[in-house]
């Protein structure tokens, strides 16, 4: 009788467990079933959501154009009413769109721009080869820009007829680590020997020439063995004394990628220089720079018998080094294209190209940026519709950027305040409404 009841009772708690069991496999399912369509529910809000969004895009990107070309109007205008009382107790160098190289003395000046770009506090951010160059020879300092890329990755300091104790200073305060070949030192021309000996504490390769042409090619070679190929694209520029503020605004993109400057003159394409070109057994894109008063079209004619060949020209230099900032060859990937907010840019008089040469590792390092002239260290109509097409806006609040930046090459004697003032603003970030920032 015990048995039995015991066996009762047994089967009775299988009978609950079962019971129970099949509740708890169905409430599990259940709250699978409403998970999962809480997750459909959300899936399909943020669907709308996104809908919702891209529409919204669109929409802005409809305003912003118009936006875009409002603002731009109002950007290309100079300012008319100057405050003549900006300059008194002035006590500062910078603004807050615009760092300021405040040095005339171009060997001086070469020394800030290495401290600038190459604080060499640690391995990392110390440069590979520094480059000496001939301050009274611009065609040889400006062609040498080609080396400051990597895998060279260093400053072009001055010397001129001997190197100063200041120059090497900053030599040994960057304490150079050597390329891929282990210079930790180039020198560009003809260096005396007693000024060499100064450097025996590097290791030393010098660079020389006959002339501008053959000093080009040099060059070139010398940059070509170091990074075992030759570009297929070259910059020819004039190395006639009337066109250097022509040629110079293609020191920042030398100094930025693989491309060389090769000369011609008013004689023609030198021999060197159609040796160069030679040197490019598949073929070689030739980029002009200058128009036809600086590099006539007979030159221009007879390039073509070496390879493609494009213009850059401008009427002025100021206009010259504007072309050379916008210009993008979209087949050969050749150029800076800057026709949008969101760069850097160098700001230089075209009373001081010796200035403008040794600023050029700003475009190999930091923002990057491209030479802009400043006629006699003043803006003009055309400089501020270029800056109109690249000034920054934002849509919701200006933390969103995109930002401009300006480095300003020489003094006050030769860019003076205002025009940096002037600088400053145009490269401000504003918003596309037009409300200015009192509305984000």
């Amino acid at each position: 009788m015990d048995k039995l009841k015991k066996s009762k009772a047994t089967k009775l708690m299988l009978v609950v467990s079962f019971l129970l069991l099949s509740m708890l496999l169905a409430a599990c399912t259940q709250a699978e079933e409403d998970h999962a369509g809480h997750q459909d529910i959300e899936k399909s809000e943020e669907m709308d959501h996104m809908d919702e969004e891209m529409d919204h895009e669109g929409h802005q990107g409809d305003s912003v154009n118009v936006d875009r070309s409002n603002l731009e109007q109002e950007a290309a205008k100079a300012p008319e009413n100057l405050n003549n009382l900006a300059t008194d107790e002035l006590k500062v160098v910078n603004t807050k769109n615009i760092t300021r190289i405040n040095e005339d003395d171009p060997i001086q000046l070469s020394i800030h721009v290495s401290q600038t770009v190459w604080p060499a506090t640690h391995e990392e951010n110390q440069p590979g080869t520094v480059i000496l160059a001939p301050l009274n020879q611009w065609q040889y300092s400006l062609a040498a820009l080609t080396l400051v890329h990597h895998p060279n990755d260093g400053p072009m300091l001055y010397w001129d007829g001997e190197i100063s104790d200041d120059v090497l200073n900053e030599l040994n305060r960057l304490q150079p680590k050597g390329n891929s070949e282990d210079i930790q030192v180039l020198v560009v021309g003809d260096l005396p020997e007693a000024e060499l000996n100064k450097l025996n504490s590097y290791n030393v390769e010098q660079v020389q020439g006959e002339n501008a042409a053959d000093f080009a090619r040099n060059i070139e070679e010398k940059f070509t063995e170091t990074i075992n190929e030759v570009h297929p694209n070259v910059i020819i520029g004039s190395s006639e004394e009337e066109a250097k503020e022509y040629t110079i605004s293609v020191g920042n993109w030398i100094a930025h990628m693989n491309e060389s400057l090769l000369y011609v003159d008013n004689d023609g394409i030198p021999h060197e220089t159609i040796d160069a070109l030679n040197a490019r057994e598949n073929g070689v894109t030739i980029y002009l720079a200058g128009p036809e008063d600086i590099i006539s079209e007979e030159i221009a004619q007879e390039l073509e018998t070496y390879g493609t060949v494009h213009r850059i020209e401008g009427d002025n230099p100021v206009a010259q080094s504007i072309e050379f900032a916008s210009y993008k060859d979209a087949e050969t990937g050749f150029g800076w294209g800057i026709t949008s907010p969101g760069h850097g840019f160098v700001f230089s008089s075209t009373n001081t190209p010796e200035l403008a040469i040794a600023a050029a590792p700003f475009a190999h390092l930091g923002k990057h940026a491209p030479m802009m002239l400043l006629d006699e260290g003043e803006t003009t109509d055309e400089l501020y519709q270029y800056l109109a097409k690249v000034k920054p806006a934002f849509q919701e609040e200006p933390t969103e950027g995109p930002y401009n930046h300006g480095f300003i090459i020489g003094t006050f004697t030769d860019i003076p305040f205002t025009t940096q003032g002037i600088l400053d603003e145009k490269l401000e970030i504003v918003s596309l409404g037009g409300d200015d920032h009192g509305g984000h």
